[in-house]
């Protein structure tokens, strides 16, 4: 398990890095969301993969004549080996850290769920506004944009405001975020998995921003309102809201145009850094190809006589107790007993 984590974690830096080097500032938000969400699950599959090889046999080495002793003390010493308390002790602080975000999460989904219960919905096309007491910024969760009720009622809610939360709504970006808030609970004690919410999360208002300038409004006035309607409140979990540490990257941004030699150029050098990661961790096994294992096995036969008595054993081994005798006896006159061209040693 710790291996898988290692590795796991390795892929998802690797990739993260990159994407802070060479994506976030460029205007090419609908492809970051999908390098983003890849990065996750590339990262969560490359440790599983395993490349199997075949090899050709190789002759069995003399192994028959030679039997290592079972020294008496060696197992008593094995079996006096006290219990290894540390696995025991880590998956329970994994498991008290699951429960809590886990508890944490379903905390924040389920105030979702009652502020649309227990607030006025007022449907608008495929968009639901849900009207709040509370004083809170624009929000997004799924088809429910959450809005001040006097606000709204009274007009005082730009319509660019409106069209990035319903921009959020269209594009389903709730569904990214959820993605990534199991993936934390799971991985609660993994640091990466913040880092990569708040990325998905700071390209959804680049994506929201995008379809807002798109519409014709002009960019300073736009930039005006994000400042007007941003929030520090740290309370929205699950949503899409427009948060003000953002702003200045957003605004930056807005500025900047990606070419489209530069998405393709910035596409291609992703392959060599997919098959680094591919080569790097995943698994390898080596598999015996079993033609001709049967001629093999008698040509070790040949060379190698197999003939093992209580005597020989004896002289080879004298620390050997009087049940180990009767075992290795047992064994050799089951292995002399089979005819040799049906002799198979598992």
């Amino acid at each position: 398990m710790i291996i898988y984590i290692l590795k796991f974690s390795a892929c998802l830096a690797i990739f993260l890095a990159f994407y802070k080097l060479f994506l976030e500032q460029e205007n090419m938000h609908q492809f970051k969301r999908f390098y983003l969400l890849g990065s996750i699950v590339t990262s969560i599959a490359i440790p599983f993969i395993t490349f199997t090889t075949y090899v050709e046999p190789q002759p069995i080495v003399d192994g028959f004549n030679s039997i290592i002793p079972l020294s008496s003390d060696l197992v008593s010493e094995t079996a006096e080996n006290p219990t290894n308390y540390l696995p025991i002790i880590l998956w329970s602080i994994y498991g008290i850290g699951l429960s809590l975000f886990g508890l944490k999460f379903g905390f924040n989904l389920s105030r979702i769920i009652l502020k649309i219960k227990k607030n006025p919905n007022l449907k608008d096309s495929i968009f639901i506004n849900v009207l709040l007491q509370d004083l809170v910024s624009p929000h997004t969760f799924f088809s429910y944009i959450f809005l001040n009720k006097y606000k709204y009622e009274t007009h005082q809610i730009p319509e660019e405001v409106l069209l990035h939360e319903q921009t959020h709504a269209k594009q389903k970006h709730s569904l990214d975020i959820l993605l990534i808030e199991i993936l934390q609970v799971i991985f609660w004690f993994n640091p990466l998995i913040h880092v990569i919410k708040n990325a998905i999360k700071l390209n959804h208002e680049f994506l929201a921003d995008k379809a807002v300038l798109n519409k014709g409004v002009e960019t300073s006035n736009y930039q005006k309102v994000l400042l007007a309607f941003s929030t520090n409140d740290n309370n929205i979990q699950l949503a899409n809201a427009i948060n003000y540490s953002s702003i200045k990257k957003r605004i930056t941004v807005m500025k900047t145009q990606t070419s489209k030699q530069k998405i393709w150029l910035r596409s291609i050098v992703l392959l060599p850094l997919l098959a680094l990661t591919l080569y790097s961790f995943s698994d390898r096994i080596e598999i015996i190809e079993e033609k001709n294992q049967l001629e093999l096995l008698e040509k070790s036969r040949d060379e190698i006589p197999f003939e093992i008595s209580s005597q020989a054993i004896s002289q080879e081994q004298d620390g050997a107790s009087r049940e180990q005798m009767k075992e290795y006896e047992k064994l050799a006159k089951h292995y002399n007993s089979i005819p040799k061209d049906q002799l198979i040693i598992k």
